[in-house]
């Protein structure tokens, strides 16, 4: 369930810094506290239907695009689709090797 969470707010903070919105302007527009956005933001709480469905509202965006797993972009970058795809195919371990390997790749050098 936290997995679920964190990438439903990894989902929201992408989708509000699309629309040019500070967690304050999401706050206003979709009638949500500053405190909450930022929760829901880190994976720290969930969110129950009316709050998605404002969310939503005020990001402008179809409600189920905030659990897809594919994080919107202005357009479609090919070299990522296709990596998306391959690595659909890996099993937990396999990805668990890559996501290590991305992660030394682009961890920032001293």
């Amino acid at each position: 369930m936290d997995d679920l969470r964190k990438r439903f707010g990894r989902l929201v903070a992408v989708h509000r810094r699309k629309a040019g919105m500070t967690q304050e302007q999401l706050s206003a527009v979709a009638n949500i506290s500053v405190d909450m956005i930022s929760k829901i933001e880190t994976g720290a709480t969930g969110a129950r239907f009316p709050f998605i469905e404002r969310l939503a509202e005020a990001l402008k965006v179809d409600a189920a695009e905030l659990f897809t797993s594919e994080l919107p972009t202005t357009r479609r970058n090919p070299a990522l689709s296709e990596l998306n795809i391959r690595l659909s195919g890996l099993d937990e371990g396999e990805l668990l090797w890559v996501k290590g390997i991305i992660e030394a790749a682009l961890k920032p050098r001293k």
